[in-house]
């Protein structure tokens, strides 16, 4: 009997080691992509031509899929298996990634990066679910702690390792380098991850179609404002016309019975500050390292590898502000239940309706 409880606790025990592995690996991967090609834009412009709006959207082609469908890969997950749709958005990525290296124009890498973004948006809610279920509710949240520290690692790496690839390889490499990673780390899950299901939801794809047409008509406006101006009247068409499907959204949760977006969450301050917070803190790092990335090589002559170190001061700095005591850590503030929260926001204490 007590070989069988040892055994079954080793069992338990490597079962948690791949889960931690395993998901770290991936979500690095396309946490970094997000900002890994930002180093490389001149060196892409080089080769595939283009101009700045057209270069600003290998950016945004990947962040818009990316931000619109985490919310329903992970009811996916939930309803068809959470491994099963994780290991189908490792493979999405991958094939995506070998997709952007071969690009032969601007637009196909655009393309390309736009399914990226899509295969991100399955791996890392998923990565998430995955881990924590690994765990017991006592350690959820120091794992959920390393697994954010890991997405700010990426964040702080990507202008740096991209900028060191570009200079010491080629720029396709910063795609060709995920291909045997994603690969590697598909193949592992499908044999060392358990599958699981959550509670089958319907899918708000009302939501999903409205937030997403929103979210680029937005995008698109505050991009072609670079070539035509801000009084052009397709960028200000496309800014009412997302502002128009942004609010039909809002109103469309309010009346779907399962939405993707509980509006009473936004009633929770610590939800909606800490989104807003998410929000802002990446447009800012986002738009403004496409920026500067351009007059740090361009302007000031310095190459890829130098321009992702003078980045560092900037996207590493929330690596030293998020641990205790600056983050506002107190002992006991993580207990279990706290830590539950956080991985199952069904069990938050909404406020009525």
């Amino acid at each position: 009997m007590q070989l069988a409880d040892t055994a079954a606790a080793t069992a338990a025990r490597g079962q948690r080691g791949w889960a931690l592995v395993l998901t770290s690996v991936a979500f690095f991967m396309t946490a970094l992509d997000a900002l890994v090609v930002v180093t490389a834009l001149p060196a892409i412009h080089a080769s595939l031509g283009g101009s700045v709006a057209t270069l600003e959207w290998t950016v945004n082609a990947y962040t818009l899929p990316f931000a619109a469908g985490i919310i329903t890969a992970a009811a996916l997950g939930d309803r068809l298996g959470r491994r099963r749709m994780y290991i189908a958005g490792l493979v999405l990525f991958t094939l995506a990634s070998a997709a952007c290296a071969l690009a032969p124009t601007a637009g196909a890498l655009i393309t390309a990066r736009a399914v990226q973004g899509l295969g991100a948006a399955l791996v890392t809610p998923l990565s998430l679910t995955i881990l924590a279920a690994a765990f017991p509710p006592e350690r959820r949240g120091s794992i959920v702690g390393i697994w954010g520290a890991i997405g700010g690692l990426a964040v702080a790496g990507g202008p740096l390792v991209g900028g060191a690839v570009v200079q010491g390889l080629d720029w396709h490499w910063i795609f060709w380098i995920n291909v045997p990673i994603g690969l590697t780390a598909a193949i592992l899950s499908a044999v060392r991850l358990p599958e699981s299901r959550g509670q089958a939801r319907t899918l708000d794809i009302g939501g999903l179609a409205l937030v997403a047409a929103g979210a680029v008509a937005l995008a698109w406006g505050l991009v072609r404002t670079t070539d035509v101006g801000w009084g052009s009247a397709q960028v200000i068409i496309a800014l009412c016309l997302g502002a128009v499907l942004i609010a039909a959204f809002l109103a469309w949760e309010r009346r779907v019975p399962e939405p993707m977006l509980p509006l009473r969450l936004l009633r929770i301050r610590a939800f909606t500050a800490a989104n807003a917070t998410g929000f802002l803190s990446m447009a800012a790092i986002t738009s403004a390292a496409f920026l500067m990335s351009q007059f740090f090589q361009l302007g000031l002559g310095y190459g890829p590898l130098g321009t992702g170190l003078r980045f560092l001061p900037w996207t590493a700095t929330p690596l030293l502000v998020a641990p205790p005591p600056l983050s506002g850590y107190t002992p006991g503030s993580w207990g279990p239940e706290t830590a539950q929260d956080l991985i199952a926001p069904r069990a938050w204490h909404l406020p009525d309706s």
